[in-house]
């Protein structure tokens, strides 16, 4: 793969990440308070079929995620700015890992609907696991998020507006993952869209710009 094609390829990432994640929230049957383990019992059996393809859709957006930021790293290290983005890529990472996780414990609730079992029983009997693997990945995340976001800052490689556009929407993110609403999964979505849509569009730019920056070597004659 040629270097303008492995980078376009991560811009793509760093583009389809969060618009997978956010279609993924979009589709998810709405409950406003996730804690609430009847509601979600009631969601997965009355929508089996949206249940079930929304979290596979939002734990694919999450791995993602993950692509997205080493994606991002790499381009952030072409650009000469290594401190923030190297100690923020493990937790960003980390975080957007354990995400998926979740989604494969809410994957009961389809079972217990399918079987005709007790989905708030086995969803109450899960959170002793749910919660400390929830707030761990949010941790995370939020740490990898600042860390990027104050890469971004550092290194320049959007405008002056887009900077703090980006580096804003990617601490909103963060904070969204310890809202416990049903509204704040939309947050994340659009909240990822604004933070990475621009980088990946910068990025894209940046690839082709490289052919002509490259200067290629003349044979002696």
């Amino acid at each position: 793969m040629s270097t303008t094609m492995e980078a376009r390829f991560r811009a793509a990432i760093v583009a389809i990440a969060p618009t997978v994640l956010l279609l993924g929230f979009l589709y998810h049957p709405y409950v406003a308070k996730p804690t609430d383990e009847a509601a979600l019992a009631e969601a997965a059996a009355s929508e089996t079929t949206r249940w079930g393809l929304s979290h596979l859709a939002i734990g694919v957006g999450y791995a993602l995620m993950a692509l997205a930021f080493v994606a991002l790293r790499s381009y952030l290290r072409e650009a000469s700015e290594e401190p923030w983005s190297a100690r923020a890529l493990p937790f960003a990472v980390t975080g957007s890992a354990l995400f998926p996780i979740l989604t494969g414990m809410e994957f009961t609730l389809l079972a217990a609907a399918e079987t005709g079992g007790d989905g708030a029983a086995g969803q109450t009997e899960l959170f002793p696991w749910f919660i400390p693997i929830l707030v761990t990945g949010a941790l995370c995340f939020t740490l990898g998020a600042v860390g990027f976001a104050m890469a971004i800052v550092r290194s320049g490689v959007v405008s002056t507006q887009l900077t703090w556009l980006v580096a804003g929407a990617l601490v909103v993110m963060a904070a969204a993952r310890f809202v416990p609403l049903g509204a704040a999964q939309i947050v994340i979505g659009v909240a990822g869209i604004a933070a990475l849509w621009p980088l990946a569009f910068g990025m894209w730019r940046h690839a082709d710009a490289r052919p002509a920056e490259a200067p290629q070597s003349v044979p002696a004659t």
